[in-house]
């Protein structure tokens, strides 16, 4: 009886103690702590497969970290795919595995990652100002997250929260007209513009680069392969033009019966100037380039240094004249040769419909597109009856409305000249709109 008691109590002393836990301690189950894990990561953009999830699990029993550390960084090679998804990781593992280490302190430097102390209970750290107190292990915390059919107040759920936002505040603001959106709205409108993929089509530059299905045999590169075959020529390497991004030039009418459509096509401005290093201009009654107010990246410096260099805001419209500046000053020698030229105004001229219709004739003759933006093409009743649009019509390659978040995806693909948003010009089967005709 002595030895049978002796034996059991040593094997469920020994137990006890290898396995870390105290007799009654629920022990958290791997699978559901990884499973949560990946369901969190997945609702907050990180596309994480169940085949990813489990590599994580076998590299966790493989490594057996010991360190928040160790473990943030098992995830973050297993889980992970793109460098644009770590923001969210770091988001997601810090709700999760609840210790007070911060991932930033030794992001790049795995050598280090693991911490000198650590937030578990009963151990020692640092103290000092700026030390965040000790909060619960990393496996007890994760138990008391809610997995994939779960549901709590606990924090896990900003990721989720942070990401409904997102596209509830998209989705709201995609179909309202700029005109229609208060200043609040305008301000989410900001960022969710600034976020929208410019795309300029490629042109062919005069430099060249190998490639095996070029057009071209580069000799040189030749003769010098065919060394390694005796002086015989076997390989013929190729080589043809590189493809660069066409410049991007944007006028954007900011006269008054354009005024409520100025802001939102500003933050347009802003993001291409960033973005593509796009050629930026306003124009009321006179032409004023924007460029360098708007190459800021702190978008409320740009608006405001973009607003007190156009003295005519809200102003009349002339916008012959101010394309006459554009061609004398800056299309003819070489900023719009080539480029794609995009063009904000509803089309309202007070000067001579004529004067527009000869200048876009000189810049279609220096641009490789043309594209017109008008916000009140929008309206079904709409009919590009004014003087100036009907000018400007023969000479425009895509005439899109642009008047709202959802509309700007047409602007978008008539910049990169996709088909079907244009209307082919300088073709012989060109079809013109009846107005333009009259």
């Amino acid at each position: 009886m002595s030895s049978g008691t002796s034996s059991g109590t040593s094997s469920g002393t020994s137990s006890g103690t290898s396995s870390g836990t105290s007799p009654g301690v629920h022990r958290p189950d791997l699978a559901d702590v990884v499973t949560a894990f990946g369901y969190l990561l997945h609702a907050a953009g990180v596309p994480v497969t169940p085949e990813r999830s489990g590599r994580f699990a076998s590299v966790v029993v493989a490594a057996a970290p010991r360190t928040e550390g160790e473990l943030y960084w098992l995830g973050r090679v297993t889980l992970l795919t793109g460098m644009e998804q770590i923001s969210a990781y770091d988001a997601v593992f810090g709700q999760v595995f609840r210790g007070w280490w911060d991932v930033a302190d030794s992001r790049g430097d795995t050598a280090s990652a693991a911490p000198t102390a650590r937030g578990r209970a009963g151990e020692q750290r640092p103290d000092g100002p700026g030390v965040p107190s000790p909060a619960p292990s990393p496996s007890a915390d994760a138990t008391s997250r809610p997995g994939p059919d779960d549901s709590g107040d606990s924090d896990d759920s900003e990721p989720n929260e942070t990401v409904l936002a997102t596209a509830s505040s998209q989705e709201r603001l995609a179909g309202r007209d700029f005109s229609a959106l208060s200043a609040e709205e305008l301000d989410e409108l900001r960022a969710l513009i600034g976020a929208l993929p410019l795309a300029p089509p490629l042109r062919p530059s005069r430099r060249r680069t190998r490639h095996r299905s070029g057009d071209e045999v580069d000799l040189r590169a030749t003769l010098r392969r065919a060394r390694r075959s005796g002086g015989d020529p076997v390989v013929a390497i190729r080589r043809r033009r590189r493809l660069r991004p066409r410049r991007l030039v944007l006028l954007a009418d900011v006269s008054g019966s354009m005024e409520s459509y100025a802001r939102p096509y500003l933050h347009l401005l802003h993001g291409a100037v960033r973005a593509t290093h796009a050629e930026a201009f306003v124009f009321s009654t006179q032409l004023t380039r924007l460029t360098r107010a708007l190459a800021t990246h702190d978008p409320d410096l740009a608006l405001a240094q973009a607003a007190a260099a156009a003295p005519d805001w809200s102003g009349g419209t002339r916008i012959g004249a101010a394309l006459k500046v554009f061609n004398d000053e800056y299309g003819r020698r070489g900023m719009a040769r080539g480029a794609v030229v995009v063009i904000v105004s509803d089309g309202w001229e007070h000067d001579d419909p004529a004067l527009l219709g000869e200048q876009l004739a000189r810049l279609s003759r220096l641009a490789a597109r043309i594209v017109w933006v008008n916000p009140r093409k929008a309206s079904p009743q709409y009919e590009p009856l004014a003087g100036g649009m009907a000018a400007a019509l023969p000479h425009v390659d895509a005439f899109v409305s642009g008047h709202s978040l959802g509309a700007l995806d047409e602007v978008l693909t008539a910049i990169s000249g996709d088909a079907g948003a244009t209307h082919g010009r300088g073709r012989a089967a060109r079809p013109r709109p009846a107005a333009a005709r009259r």
